[in-house]
């Protein structure tokens, strides 16, 4: 046990990943079928007991195998292969094989984390004749794993793993990085109770945020609460010090409602805003009324 992290949310309780639909969708048929194994057994069909995670770091890989362990109501058990590889490569076959002995003994949910740590380790030729004999014993555990348990694998770094193993995975499932849609549902979820002081901004958010990793998305979401909530800035100041690097990229009418937000905040003279935004000073004016800030400084205490 001691070469293993175990993550058991049954008594917290777990969100559902934000994942793609189709994603989604894939991942629940894996749960459905896991409870449905006495029933595809009966039919002469085998229950999946194994599938490979792959894609970049922070799109959900860990938490959707937490999340399969959770509604299947067992722990998950991670094995993090670069840390066992990283010991005495000599004792890893023995280390590997406690540890799969002892999860299938417990019919556990466990994850090969970062197993493409195997194939990184190919280019010291001190170490081939192991790592063989070590991809060799996880291809046999992934053939022989009981219909009892699951066996879930994850990776960065698809294109390192042995074409055989591939192979031996009953499902493969692709995660990509998030779309708008996606990181839209994850900035109103991280926001948590503050949802409503930032409401106005959400879509302008998630354009400057697409394409990040979900992991990015709550980190800079955190970053954002924590500065209104401590009265640092104003949302409307957090809000532009995110989004300017992406100011080009935003449409038309997010500019223009940020412009707007930022005139009403006081935060900025109109002259900065349009600076900042591209919206015009009268477009400004019209809705949020004359510059209570003179000049061209920009702050109100400038």
């Amino acid at each position: 046990m001691s070469l293993l992290r175990v993550c058991d949310d049954r008594a917290s309780g777990l969100e559902a990943p934000l994942l793609p639909n189709g994603l989604t969708t894939e991942i629940d048929g894996l749960i459905r079928e896991r409870f449905e194994v006495d029933k595809l057994l009966a039919h002469g069909i085998r229950p999946p007991r194994s599938a490979i995670l792959v894609g970049p770091p922070g799109v959900g890989k860990t938490l959707s195998a937490r999340w399969i362990a959770f509604r299947l109501n067992k722990p998950l058990w991670v094995l993090d292969l670069t840390t066992v590889m990283s010991s005495l490569l000599g004792k890893t076959g023995a280390n590997l094989r406690m540890v799969f002995d002892h999860a299938k003994a417990n019919e556990a949910v466990l994850l090969l984390d970062e197993i493409d740590a195997i194939a990184k380790r190919r280019s010291d030729e001190s170490d081939v004749g192991e790592l063989k004999r070590l991809v060799t014993a996880i291809l046999q555990e992934v053939d022989s794993w009981p219909d009892s348990g699951l066996l879930l694998a994850a990776t960065n770094h698809p294109e390192l793993i042995d074409p055989a193993l591939w192979r031996r995975f009953d499902a493969i499932f692709q995660f990509p990085n998030a779309d708008v849609t996606t990181v839209e549902r994850g900035i109103r979820r991280f926001l948590g109770r503050d949802a409503g002081n930032f409401e106005t901004y959400i879509g302008m958010l998630a354009d400057a945020l697409k394409g990040s990793s979900l992991s990015d998305v709550e980190r800079s979401v955190t970053t954002l609460r924590r500065r209104v909530l401590l009265k640092e800035a104003s949302p409307a100041e957090v809000v532009v010090s995110l989004v300017s690097p992406h100011i080009e990229e935003l449409d038309k009418a997010h500019r223009q409602t940020l412009a707007i937000e930022l005139a009403k905040s006081q935060a900025y003279s109109h002259n900065r805003i349009m600076e900042l935004t591209g919206v015009s000073r009268d477009t400004i004016r019209k809705y949020a009324g004359p510059s209570p800030i003179k000049g061209r400084s920009g702050r109100k205490d400038a």
